[in-house]
């Protein structure tokens, strides 16, 4: 396990025209999106699934793979949508997706 990582950040990135905020202080960090839409053109969750393209097997999940990693560095990443956080990496051993999140996604599913 690392130990004795700290850092200071202050980045704002400006991404298809929406400005993505990154924090950090000591061992935490903050990323701040714009929306739930952001968010799901960075995951690619908003793409329409390929019907010719063959599944592969699972692999492992990839929250989980970030959250074993943000641990292992002795970090805890917050992942924000518009100001209120919706998981959280590091801080357990598995990722804590939060309400916002999960009703954030269900009040996507109403705006077109």
């Amino acid at each position: 396990m690392a130990s004795g990582l700290e850092l200071e950040a202050r980045l704002v990135i400006s991404w298809n025209g929406h400005d993505i905020q990154l924090a950090a202080s000591g061992t935490y960090i903050i990323l701040n999106l714009p929306s739930a839409q952001v968010l799901d053109e960075l995951t690619g969750a908003g793409k329409p699934k390929d019907p010719a393209k063959p599944k592969g097997p699972k692999g492992p999940d990839p929250l989980q793979q970030l959250n074993d990693l943000m641990r292992r560095l002795g970090l805890v990443l917050d992942l924000r949508v518009a100001g209120k956080t919706w998981v959280t990496f590091g801080a357990g051993r598995g990722p804590k997706i939060t309400l916002n999140a999960v009703l954030g996604k269900i009040g996507s599913f109403f705006r077109g």
